[in-house]
């Protein structure tokens, strides 16, 4: 979910295992940076924990070839644009070029991703225990109660250099997304009662689905997908103790289908 300026608030539901793991890797990016602007022990415990939950993901034996069948599919596409009279041919050679430099990185990194980290000790037990409730707390985690003690420049130190090591992965990540994002088509929509449901189009590759609602509207979407349609129900919740309930009344909407 994102919030645009205009005060529309955007759902978004992928499609694919792909896409989920690219909108994953994207909040943990983002979450880990916004911690990164504080210098207090607790921030920085959230950071590297963010961290962790990175090098889970990206710790799939897939992943990097995830990433490089990815850049080579929106190379492949931006390619064919380039005799198109109606396309802004700098921008689209300096985001061909950006393209093809990650797809190159990838392609001649040896071993696996976060490879530089596999050694190191604190973030392995720190690992080990994340799964835990509480299970890195003072007692259960000395090592890291000792590293939270250390100064504000160390500790960012640290772990701006262990964050680096995912640059690639996180440039893919967001390059892909942003022309995935980009690629939208948008419909207006009403769902009846509060029930929308869709057939996808055959030899289509969708990627996405983004749903606009206004900021202040009373309802959130509920998608369920599947490879074939997929069907949105609008919920609106009393209050937090309140089960959501399907409205019945119609709700208008944008939809946006990410194809690229």
């Amino acid at each position: 979910m994102s919030r645009l300026p205009n005060s529309t608030v955007i759902y978004e539901q992928p499609l694919n295992e792909r896409m989920r793991a690219f909108l994953r890797l994207e909040h943990l990016f983002h979450r880990v940076e916004h911690e990164l602007g504080n210098t207090d022990p607790w921030s920085n415990r959230t950071a590297l924990e963010t961290i962790i939950s990175i090098m889970t993901i990206v710790s799939r034996a897939d992943l990097k070839a995830e990433l490089m069948s990815e850049l080579k599919r929106h190379a492949g596409t931006l390619e064919g644009l380039e005799h198109n009279p109606h396309v802004d041919l700098e921008r689209l050679h300096t985001i061909l070029g950006k393209t093809r430099s990650l797809l190159e990185g990838l392609r001649t990194r040896e071993g696996p991703l976060g490879a530089e980290l596999k050694d190191n000790e604190l973030l392995g037990s720190i690992r080990q225990r994340a799964s835990i409730p509480a299970g890195t707390c003072a007692f259960d985690a000395p090592g890291l109660h000792f590293w939270l003690q250390g100064s504000d420049d160390h500790r960012l130190g640290d772990l701006r250099r262990w964050l680096a090591t995912y640059d690639a992965v996180r440039d893919t990540v967001f390059l892909c997304l942003s022309l995935v994002r980009e690629s939208a088509s948008a419909t207006r929509e009403t769902a009846v009662a509060g029930y929308f449901q869709q057939s996808l189009a055959k030899g289509s590759t969708y990627q996405m689905l983004r749903i606009a609602l206004p900021a202040d509207a009373p309802w959130y979407p509920e998608v369920s997908a599947g490879p074939h349609r997929f069907t949105i129900r609008f919920l609106m919740q009393a209050n937090e103790n309140a089960r959501p309930q399907q409205g019945g009344e119609n709700v208008e909407f944008d939809l946006l289908y990410c194809v690229l």
